[in-house]
């Protein structure tokens, strides 16, 4: 599964049955729920989309996508109005990660996969499609400790933050 998990949207979220049962490795029973979660993965893995390389001069997008208990991206370009996933991103949250704002999860899986993604990040213009502007908070003085230096981090890079559209394939 791991192995796997950059040619797989949502690959955190698809796998955290698996997940779930190998963390009681002494207690370890194939449930329902894993059987459904396997079942589905074949049937996911059966159509796979083609991932791309991106073209020198290309801008990037990356739409992020967080729950309670995982964060999701994927990085696509675009052509011609058509949108091409490159790369995918997730990650299970940890017991204290689940407690940070959705602000705070947002950003931090921006910094997630900026850290996972970074020659594509030093190399191209990234375009965050969110709904969710973190520029706006992460430019505030005020903001949390792990929000300022997340924003440090991040300030490195050529990002820009736009509204949210839907991936057109």
């Amino acid at each position: 599964m791991a192995a796997l998990s950059q040619f797989i949207s949502k690959s955190a979220g698809k796998g955290l049955p698996f997940f779930r049962t190998l963390r009681k490795v002494k207690d370890f029973e194939w449930i329902e729920e894993c059987q459904q979660a396997f079942e589905e993965l074949k049937a996911y893995l059966a159509k796979l989309p083609l991932l791309e390389n991106p073209i020198p001069r290309d801008t990037l997008y990356l739409y992020l996508s967080s729950t309670s208990q995982a964060v999701s991206s994927v990085l696509v370009r675009e052509e011609d109005g058509a949108q091409t996933p490159i790369y995918y991103v997730s990650k299970v949250l940890n017991e204290a990660e689940c407690h940070y704002s959705s602000i705070e999860t947002m950003v931090m899986s921006l910094v997630i996969i900026a850290r996972n993604l970074c020659p594509y990040f030093l190399s191209y213009p990234v375009g965050v499609r969110t709904n969710t502007p973190p520029k706006k908070v992460l430019g505030k003085p005020e903001a949390s400790g792990r929000l300022v230096k997340w924003a440090i981090e991040l300030s490195e890079y050529d990002i820009s933050y736009l509204p949210r559209m839907t991936i057109k394939a």
